[in-house]
């Protein structure tokens, strides 16, 4: 009996399983490509029509969102004509004044701005131009928003309202003001009172410091990252228990514009190639 044939057999093995090896890592190189392709297509939809993942930028909104949260924005129910309620924390695109100074110029390269450009087009980097906001629905149309009583607090139709989102040490406002919204547009206010350049700070603007209800990209409704801040955003109800109306100062120094949000989609396309590598970790198909 030959001794050698054992060790030929295993040496075949081995070589046939190398063969297999370079097979699988060809494949996945030719079509990688198209995977990219699936993982920007799906992206691209996730980004226009149902979610997308924004970063915080600024403390405005403390201590409901801080600077580096991932929060998740509910970009379907506008597209259904549902406008947004009071309490709501909500995105929306800058209407013009708000994020003054904060265009900044690229010194990217030709190619990798091109490059940048198709990935922030599909949510998967943020977009140099990109000028949204967040803060909190505080009046919808056809309501009065008023600060402050003689107990300090802030009233929406006559009604105080308690306030347990502001920040400590915050009060409800240090500007005085009293704003009928018009229809369909939003007075919008920050959490952080006293770092937010929010409605009051633009009412000499057209609509009085209220923004259109058309700039909205959606509701954010969940902080996403980092875990420890995950949780759902909430609407008080203090907000949203106050009837629907039916429509018929001086600050105490200068607050900067603030930055705009940098927004993406969540992992896509790790997800994605992950998926189509899994057969060749786990050996040849079968025919």
């Amino acid at each position: 009996m030959d001794s050698r044939r054992p060790v030929r057999g295993r040496a075949e093995r081995r070589r046939t399983a190398k063969r297999v090896a370079r097979r699988g890592r060809r494949s996945f190189l030719r079509e990688l490509p198209v995977i990219v392709l699936v993982a920007l297509v799906i992206a691209v939809v996730l980004k226009t029509f149902l979610v997308q993942v924004f970063v915080i930028p600024s403390g405005s909104m403390e201590p409901t969102l801080q600077v580096g949260d991932r929060v998740v924005v509910d970009k379907l129910t506008p597209w259904f004509g549902s406008e947004p309620e009071r309490g709501e924390v909500v995105v929306f695109k800058d209407p013009g004044g708000w994020l003054e100074g904060h265009r900044t110029s690229s010194t990217d390269g030709s190619v990798l701005h091109d490059v940048k450009s198709v990935f922030s087009a599909a949510g998967l980097l943020p977009s140099d131009d990109e000028r949204d906001l967040i803060k909190r629905v505080i009046g919808v149309a056809g309501d009065t928003v008023e600060c402050c009583d003689a107990q300090g607090r802030l009233s929406v139709n006559g009604t105080p309202v308690d306030e347990p989102y502001i920040a400590p040490g915050n009060v409800p406002s240090r500007i005085t003001f009293k704003v009928t919204v018009p229809q369909r547009r939003l007075w919008v206010m920050g959490d952080h009172r006293d770092l937010s350049a929010d409605s009051r700070y633009h009412m000499g603007n057209p609509g009085s410091g209220t923004i259109p209800v058309a700039n909205v990209v959606g509701r954010a409704f969940v902080v996403a990252w980092p875990l420890s801040h995950f949780g759902q955003l909430g609407v008080p109800d203090s907000l949203s228990s106050l009837p629907v109306q039916v429509a018929g100062s001086s600050a105490v120094g200068p607050i900067p514009a603030e930055p705009p949000l940098v927004m993406g989609v969540l992992g896509v396309l790790p997800a994605v190639v992950r998926r189509w590598r899994a057969p060749w970790r786990a050996g040849p198909m079968a025919d």
